[in-house]
């Protein structure tokens, strides 16, 4: 664990209260407990090399299953109590339309994809179909990996300073649901970093100060850079293996900490995203608003993947209660976020993908809600380079059943893929055994509409 202590410790070394000793005790990093430098070795054997254009993915998971009737795919001509409370809205693409609880994402329809007819949802209650783009009830040793962790395999670091996969989402009572994704039979050496759980906030404690105070060490972080150019000038650092003073890079660097610390941004981009909950809602996650800007800017600071969770979405009762509270801040934030990468030109090189484990009953039950239903969902697909400004597949008359060009989660993985650069027909990854798996099931290629 990276410590710094306090002037008056008897291990202080330095004026500043920087110990050299508790600068090389680099610990878990939120990856599982196995110290830092253990899961760089880990993680050596890497296929590939960092590519040479940094491209990224945000995946954004809508806990709980949302109601794809009552966002994306509204059915005027339903029964009443199929067609439920809201109206539909037209968007800035002839002939497309969707909730009027979404009106900032309906002026900007040109930048990105709804896909209405998602099928192939196992129906369990979490997040790692979604993660993975497989169906966990069939797994290798070890279990599929995660699309960060396959990036970290495949290409390594952008940037030895900044993980090459971050998970944002927080711990929630229903625990499937913040997964951030594992790197199954990849190893430990490609799990996320996760800076809101356990040890990930903890290995980043400078004089007790987690991340949610980061404002106040910025004068320690100085301190390190400083601490570091000693070290660098002293010779010390040629005693450290390789995979210390990658360890100690990622630790001693501000750029992790800076990409964090949203004090670091313009104030009125803050504003823009606007502030949201942190409060846990039962067993589901918080709405935090600020997310959307942190994957934006580890994104931009090198990280190759970064997940994250907004809200809960399981609404069995008081739907439309709920969804009236919670589609206005998504529109927010996820508008805001596509907004800012194509104003940094980050577009064309970062996919964004938001969707939940499953859709919802096309019929109200008495609670005023809709009930699990895996038979079909939505997605939206922003960014990536991808031809946008159109809608994937469709649903029958009560949005129960995909009618028109069923998409399946391999399908969107092999378009997140191709966007990365991959190519799912020719990279295989060796698993436990040492057998090659492909990157998706049942050889699914790209979304042709998409990349076509």
């Amino acid at each position: 664990m990276l410590k710094i202590l306090s002037p008056q410790s008897p291990e202080c070394g330095f004026c500043d209260g920087v110990s050299r000793r508790n600068f090389l005790r680099i610990g878990a990093l939120g990856m599982g407990g196995l110290a830092l430098p253990d899961l760089l070795r880990a993680g050596a054997g890497s296929t590939g090399t960092p590519a040479s254009s940094h491209k990224a993915v945000i995946m954004i998971f809508l806990p709980g299953g949302p109601s794809h009737q009552d966002m994306f795919d509204l059915k005027m001509d339903a029964p009443a109590e199929v067609r439920g409370e809201f109206k539909p809205i037209p968007t800035n693409v002839p002939g497309i339309q969707i909730t009027e609880h979404l009106p900032k994402l309906a002026r900007m329809a040109d930048r990105y994809t709804i896909i209405r007819s998602m099928v192939g949802c196992n129906g369990d209650h979490y997040a790692a179909q979604c993660l993975t783009g497989r169906d966990t009830k069939n797994m290798p040793p070890g279990g599929w990996p995660a699309l960060g962790s396959v990036l970290s395999k495949l290409q390594g670091s952008v940037d030895p300073s900044i993980p090459p996969f971050v998970g944002l989402s927080p711990k929630m009572g229903h625990e499937p649901w913040s997964e951030n994704g594992r790197p199954g039979f990849l190893g430990v050496g490609h799990a996320p970093f996760q800076p809101n759980k356990g040890g990930g906030a903890e290995d980043m404690v400078l004089r007790g100060l987690t991340l949610d105070r980061l404002s106040d060490r910025r004068a320690l972080l100085a301190s390190v850079d400083r601490f570091r150019r000693e070290i660098d000038t002293s010779g010390m650092m040629e005693g450290m293996d390789a995979f210390h003073q990658q360890a100690f890079g990622i630790l001693t660097s501000s750029k992790l900490a800076s990409a964090l610390d949203l004090k670091n941004e313009d104030p009125k981009v803050v504003a823009r995203y606007g502030k949201g909950d942190p409060r846990n809602r039962d067993d589901g996650g918080p709405k935090l608003m600020e997310q959307f800007l942190v994957a934006r800017r580890l994104v931009e600071a090198g990280a190759r993947c970064v997940t994250l969770a907004f809200s809960r979405w399981d609404h069995h009762g008081d739907n439309f209660g709920a969804l009236r509270q919670d589609l206005p801040l998504l529109d927010q934030g996820l508008s805001t976020l596509i907004t800012d990468l194509h104003d940094r030109g980050l577009d064309k090189d970062v996919s964004v993908v938001v969707w939940g484990e499953f859709g919802r009953t096309p019929t109200i039950n008495k609670e005023g809600g809709r009930d699990h239903w895996p038979r079909v969902s939505c997605a939206l697909l922003a960014g990536g380079g991808m031809k946008h400004g159109q809608v994937i597949g469709a649903t029958d008359r009560l949005g129960g059943e995909a009618s028109e060009r069923p998409v399946q989660f391999g399908e969107v993985f092999a378009t997140l893929y191709h966007g990365l650069g991959i190519d799912v027909n020719k990279v295989t990854l060796p698993d436990f055994n040492g057998r090659p798996q492909f990157l998706v099931d049942n050889g699914y290629q790209p979304l042709r509409e998409l990349v076509g």
